[in-house]
C-alpha cells in the first residue's frame, strides 16, 4: 500500500508563526505517527497580511526591500517579493502605506498617501517584472490612490496649476490630471488585486463612510473626504473617461481600488482565489489522501473568503478530507463542516495568557497534529480510503 499523502496548506498564525512556519509545525507532529508519510507543504493567506512570505515560500521566490514613502511621509522599509517563476511580483499595500505605520495619535486620513505603494510598483517595473499581484488591505490611507499614481509618474493639479499636497484631503481642489509622463511599462504589466470587499468609491457605503473612522477620520472629516473623493470621481470621469465611482470594490483601501483601475489594467479578485492559483494548490490537491489547513482563529466567518474555507472549497471539488486547526476557535463553527471541512481542532492545552500562546503556538501546533495523527491511525481515515 502507498504511503499516506497530506498536504499541508494552513494560513499564518498572526504574531506566532507565519504560514511556512506552521507547515513545518504539522509536519513534525504527523511524522511521529506517520514517518514514512509524503508532506506537501502549501503555505497560504487569504490575500491581506502574510500573502507576500506565503506566495515567495510556496512558489520558492525571493523578498526584497525598499526605502520607501510611508503614508505620512516618513521613510519606511517596504518589503515585495518576486514568485518563483521571475516575472511574477507579490505586493501588500499595508508593508508601504498601512495602518500599522502611523500611531493612534498621528492618524489623519486628510494627509496620508499612497504614495510608497507607487514606489513598490517602481520597484517591481525596474526589475522586469510582467505580472503584479497587489493586497490592499490594511490601509492607513484616504486618496482614491491618487499617492500612488503621482510616485509613477502622475501629477494631480489644482486651478493654479500647482500639484496638489498628498492626501485625500487635497482632492477636492483637483483641477486637472496630467498623465502624460506616467510610466509607459505600466501598460505592459499586468495587474491582479486582492480584494474581498465590494465598497464603491463614494456614498454611504463608500470609503470615507465605512472605512474613514478607523484610519482616525472624525465625522467632519468623513464628510469632506467622502466629498473629495466624489469630485475625484467627476474629474477622473470628464478627464480619463474612466467611471469608477459605483464599481464594487473602487472603495477598497481608502480608494486604491479605484486608483488601480484608473491608471492600470487592474482586475480585482478575492484574495484566497488569488492565492489557490499562485501556490498550486489545486495541482497539489489531485496528490493528496488528506488536507490540513488552519490559522489564528475559526469561526463563524471564516466562510466568508478565509483561508481555511478557501482551502475546504478547492478540496472539496477535489473530493479530498479537509482537517482544520487553530488558536482560537469561536461560535459557529458548525456551519463549516458544509463548507468541505471535516473537523476542526482548537491547539491550546489549557487555561493560558495570550502572549504565553503566541510564544508556544509551534509546540501547541506540533503537539495538536500528532494526536490527530492518532486518531487517524486508529482506523477512521483508512475508512474513507
Amino acid at each position: 500500500m502507498k504511503d499516506t499523502t497530506f498536504v499541508l496548506a494552513p494560513d499564518s498564525f498572526k504574531e506566532s508563526m507565519t504560514a511556512k512556519e506552521v507547515c513545518i509545525a504539522m509536519e513534525k507532529g504527523l511524522r511521529k505517527v506517520y514517518p514514512t508519510a509524503r508532506y506537501i507543504h502549501v503555505p497560504m493567506a487569504d490575500g491581506g497580511e502574510g500573502t507576500v512570505q506565503s506566495l515567495v515560500d510556496a512558489s520558492g521566490g525571493t523578498i526584497h526591500y525598499k526605502e520607501v514613502s510611508g503614508p505620512l511621509g516618513h521613510p519606511v522599509a517596504a518589503a515585495y517579493g518576486i514568485l518563483g517563476d521571475g516575472v511574477t511580483a507579490v505586493i501588500e499595500m499595508a508593508s508601504a502605506s498601512g495602518i500599522h505605520l502611523v500611531d493612534k495619535q498621528t492618524r489623519n486620513p486628510l494627509c496620508t498617501t499612497t504614495y510608497g505603494t507607487g514606489e513598490l510598483v517602481q520597484a517591481c517595473l525596474d526589475q522586469g517584472i510582467r505580472k503584479i499581484i497587489i493586497g490592499i488591505g490594511g490601509s492607513a490611507t484616504n486618496d482614491g490612490g491618487a499617492g500612488m499614481a503621482e510616485a509613477l509618474g502622475a501629477k494631480f493639479l489644482d486651478a493654479e496649476g500647482h500639484v496638489l499636497a498628498r492626501g485625500g484631503g487635497a482632492l477636492d481642489r483637483l483641477a486637472r490630471i496630467d498623465v502624460s509622463n506616467m510610466d509607459e511599462r505600466l501598460r505592459e504589466v499586468q495587474f491582479i488585486v486582492a480584494c474581498d470587499v465590494t465598497n464603491p468609491l463614494c456614498g454611504k457605503h463608500g470609503a470615507s463612510q465605512v472605512f474613514g473612522p478607523q484610519k482616525g477620520a472624525t465625522p467632519e472629516m468623513v464628510q469632506r473626504l467622502d466629498a473629495a473623493l466624489s469630485h475625484y470621481a467627476d474629474v477622473v470621469k470628464q478627464q480619463l473617461h474612466k467611471d469608477v465611482r459605483d464599481l464594487p470594490g473602487a472603495g477598497a483601501a481608502g480608494g486604491l481600488g479605484a486608483g488601480l483601475m484608473i491608471f492600470t489594467q487592474a482586475v480585482l479578485r478575492k484574495g484566497i482565489e488569488i492565492v489557490i492559483e499562485y501556490s498550486g494548490l489545486r495541482n497539489h490537491l489531485t496528490e493528496a489522501d488528506i488536507v490540513f489547513t488552519g490559522e489564528g482563529g475559526i469561526d463563524f466567518q471564516t466562510k466568508f473568503g478565509k483561508t481555511p474555507y478557501g482551502v475546504a472549497q478547492a478540496a472539496k471539488e477535489a473530493g479530498k478530507p479537509v482537517i482544520a486547526i487553530a488558536g482560537f476557535i469561536g461560535e459557529g463553527i458548525e456551519t463549516l463542516y458544509a463548507e468541505g471541512i471535516d473537523a476542526v481542532f482548537g491547539i491550546a492545552p489549557g487555561a493560558s495568557d495570550l502572549e504565553q500562546l503566541l510564544k508556544e503556538g509551534p509546540g501547541n501546533v506540533e503537539r495538536t497534529s500528532e494526536n490527530i495523527a492518532r486518531v487517524l491511525k486508529l482506523g477512521l481515515f483508512a475508512d474513507r480510503r
